[in-house]
């Protein structure tokens, strides 16, 4: 078994993997910038080892950094969380060469899935429904127009090392073929360093629906049913959820033995994801391979509530050379699950990132309600990384009980200091087509200006009696943000910090 786990990443993730290994008996190491020197998850770790400044780059992307914080601290295994560096090939190889445990896929594995024209090749050869689309070999601009012709109008233009949207061009009419090109190869090369593009069909109106699948080294492969991730903006999921409604039994069963199939066919070891389009309704609908990611993904929980595992316990298993732990003992979905992602963001105004510090942060304490964040009151949300702050999770024996619950939790959970995207999600969780399950990954797309338009971001009644005892009686009624001039100076802790204010309590 993992002896000492070094955690190379921060937040929820970091503090999720912490728990975990807990309850294995697993000593943890966390890694931290200058931004998170009093962050949770450095706090609740055995111990923490700082990497460097703020920014990613000096920090959780340095790999240098982060292997000699695996030496310094005599850790044996590395868990990469998400994002950062982990679908990064050069990373799990690194971790190989230096004789640690990554708790993930092999690194040809990432490197050969993280290709998405290698991907697709694969996933052909395999007998996987690919969406219809084209390589050219011939990746000039001319090359790149011809297949457009020969798949046809409309087409979406991928970067092939590209994820989260980046890279990507959809192309309706002829006449945008030409700065959809250059606008890809352009992003496609800044973002990742391969300007590489292929062409795929536009798929008319899709959903997104993935499907979690598990491997040992003992030649077991299995799937964990599916999530329905059609609720995007910006090709970045905002609620996810599971059973999707969109899957028949039979179309559900279909897909998850295409992901299985895909997972073989790859290689694969420890816990990944294959992700779909769906197109059509019932049992007569088309599902494609759109890749896999080969990484714990963000809406995790959402499988762990509605199959009753603990997903990153088993990564640990299986990394430290055991059996997948359900063989044994087959998984079924039970109820509901749904999450919604909280961002520190203002929707009204473009979606713009929010920084500074949580002057209130209480998260909601209801039944069948979970909560996964990375944040408590009196921390910065910082400049430097994702704005995500926290994921609400609601369970219930139906869909409908569900999203009830993940409305009342939104409801009950206070944030000031900085706007965030609550009252956004609770338009989303109340609209029509979203309570009938009707929505595809364009919704956001034709609904999201309207949904966005003139919130309702007053506070709770309950937190402005709260703040008014405490003598903050002058809060704007339109606003979640103090006046600046209440508002502590993030460099200076004793502003905020409750035992600077109560320390004459302290014995």
């Amino acid at each position: 078994m993992i002896r000492r786990l070094l955690i190379a990443n921060r937040g929820e993730i970091a503090l999720r993997v912490i728990r975990a290994c807990r309850e294995l008996g697993v000593e943890t190491v966390a890694v931290y910038s200058d931004a998170d020197r009093r962050a949770p998850h450095v706090v609740a770790a055995d111990r923490a080892i700082a990497l460097g400044a703020a920014p990613a780059a000096s920090s959780y992307l340095s790999l240098p950094r982060l292997l000699d914080a695996a030496r310094a601290s005599g850790a044996d295994a590395v868990h990469p969380g998400y994002g950062f560096l982990s679908e990064q090939a050069a990373f799990a190889a690194a971790c190989e060469q230096a004789g640690l445990v990554f708790v993930g896929p092999p690194s040809q594995v990432i490197a050969q899935m993280g290709s998405k024209i290698g991907a697709r090749a694969l996933m052909q050869a395999a007998g996987v429904p690919v969406v219809p689309g084209e390589t050219p070999e011939d990746q000039t601009d001319a090359g790149l127009r011809g297949a457009i012709d020969r798949v046809g109008l409309p087409a979406l233009i991928k970067a092939s090392a590209g994820g989260g949207g980046k890279g990507m061009r959809r192309v309706r009419r002829a006449d945008e073929i030409a700065e959809a090109i250059a606008g890809a190869r352009r992003e496609a090369a800044a973002a990742f360093g391969d300007a590489t593009l292929y062409v795929e069909r536009l798929a008319d109106r899709p959903r997104h629906v993935e499907v979690q699948v598990f491997a040992d080294n003992h030649g077991h492969v299995m799937h964990l049913f599916e999530r329905e991730c059609s609720v995007q903006r910006r090709h970045q999921k905002i609620v996810e959820e599971s059973p999707s409604p969109a899957l028949t039994s039979a179309l559900r069963d279909r897909m998850t033995a295409a992901a299985v199939q895909a997972a073989r066919a790859a290689g694969y070891r420890n816990a990944g994801t294959i992700e779909f389009l769906v197109e059509g309704t019932g049992d007569a609908a088309q599902f494609y391979f759109l890749e896999m990611n080969t990484r714990l993904q963000v809406e995790h929980p959402v499988t762990e509530q509605v199959t009753g595992v603990d997903l990153v316990r088993a990564q640990l298993m299986v990394a430290s050379g055991g059996r997948l732990p359900w063989i044994d003992h087959p998984v079924t979905q039970r109820g509901h699950a749904i999450e919604a992602r909280v961002y520190a963001e203002d929707p009204s105004q473009g979606f713009v990132p929010q920084a500074g510090p949580l002057l209130l942060y209480r998260e909601p304490r209801l039944p069948g309600v979970r909560i996964d964040a990375g944040v408590v009151e009196g921390n910065d949300v910082s400049v430097y990384y994702d704005p995500m702050i926290a994921k609400v999770i609601a369970s219930g024996e139906t869909r409908d009980a569900a999203i009830a619950r993940l409305i009342a939790a939104l409801r009950d959970f206070p944030i000031l200091g900085i706007r965030t995207n609550i009252p956004f999600l609770l338009r989303i969780l109340d609209h029509q087509r979203f309570r009938a399950g009707e929505v595809d990954t364009g919704f956001l797309d034709g609904e999201g200006a309207a949904l966005a338009d003139a919130l309702d971001i007053d506070m709770p009644g309950f937190v402005r009696a709260a703040l008014s005892a405490a003598g903050e009686s002058q809060i704007p009624g339109d606003s979640r943000i103090p006046d600046e001039s209440r508002i502590p100076n993030p460099e200076s802790r004793e502003a905020w910090d409750p035992w600077q204010r109560l320390q004459e309590w302290r014995g």
